[in-house]
């Protein structure tokens, strides 16, 4: 798989804490569903990975990992938590690191768009519109997120994941906070950008109290929302700046949210690499490693942005199956 792309792929990335990867393309996240149902890696997910990894890939990430066993965003998503099955886990992670691959569980839950069929979804305020209705969470559950994500990346290292990453985009809970077609709240978690960046900060925090200094901590993060109303690029880049100011070791920037009878914006992109002049954007804002997600589809799209020295990585989901 290596010799496909130019010598740019082949450098290795070392992240502010001090842990490298191989090369520099990442296995983004998608939803595999390959859980058993009930939160538990299988044998099926452990090869999926471990094939990625046999691939040449520097970093595979499982996408949907859920932190609370309540708001899943589909029932075949991993869980962290208390009844997790540790030796899954650790088969599963001693398959996807073979090669010298990272493998990092992307942690969050599906807030507003928890799958109803299993939940009550439950996200940053109360909304009830033609096309999508979901109760608000109180003060008391949102002051527990940051000890939930915690916990979930204290099992992630105990069970051989080489990293995390907090899901802040595409529409689910972290998402739903930035966000002001969901989040308006009044309290110190609405309002500003800043404001409903204020609980991302204090997950991150709470993480790296919880795992080291040594552990890689990645985030996912919509440039927007692509919807009227939704998370703008402006306010992204300021949320990127705020960003820069923590112990975040990876910034994944990707973009779109779903929000049942939104309309989209103008920063909707249907062609070519998504994402790639929002990164140019946040490179003003921050030194952290950026990785851009979305729309590639051919390895000179790859070999350009790596040679362009704008990204740090290159992220690819659909077109890496």
């Amino acid at each position: 798989m290596t010799t496909s792309f130019d010598s740019s792929f082949n450098h290795s990335i070392t992240l502010p804490c001090g842990a490298i990867i191989k090369n520099r393309i990442v296995k983004s996240a998608m939803s595999d569903s390959l859980g058993n149902g009930e939160g538990n890696a299988t044998k099926a997910q452990a090869r999926l990975y471990e094939k990625w990894a046999q691939g040449g890939v520097g970093l595979s990430i499982i996408g949907e990992v859920q932190i609370d066993y309540r708001y899943p965003e589909t029932p075949g998503n991993l869980f962290l938590g208390p009844t997790s099955d540790i030796q899954a886990l650790r088969l599963l992670t001693k398959q996807a690191t073979i090669n010298g691959a990272h493998i990092w569980p992307q942690l969050g839950q599906a807030g507003g768009l928890s799958y109803s069929q299993l939940s009550v979804p439950k996200g940053p305020s109360p909304l009830n519109t033609d096309n999508f209705q979901c109760s608000g969470m109180s003060l008391e559950e949102v002051l527990e997120l940051p000890d939930q994500y915690a916990n979930a990346a204290k099992i992630a290292k105990k069970a051989g994941f080489t990293g995390v990453q907090i899901h802040a985009g595409h529409g689910f809970l972290l998402s739903q906070f930035l966000s002001p077609l969901f989040n308006h709240r009044q309290d110190k978690y609405g309002g500003d950008v800043s404001a409903r960046c204020r609980l991302i900060i204090e997950i991150i925090n709470k993480v790296r109290s919880e795992v080291g200094q040594s552990f890689p901590i990645g985030i996912k993060i919509n440039s927007s929302d692509q919807l009227q109303g939704g998370l703008t690029q402006e306010e992204a880049l300021e949320a990127i700046r705020i960003l820069d100011k923590t112990s975040i070791d990876l910034i994944e920037i990707s973009g779109g949210s779903y929000f049942p009878g939104a309309v989209s914006s103008s920063d909707s992109t249907s062609t070519g690499p998504y994402f790639i002049n929002f990164a140019k954007k946040a490179r003003k804002y921050t030194t952290i490693p950026l990785v851009v997600t979305g729309g590639f589809k051919t390895r000179q799209e790859v070999n350009t942005a790596l040679a362009s020295n704008e990204v740090e990585m290159i992220g690819l989901a659909r077109a890496w199956c």
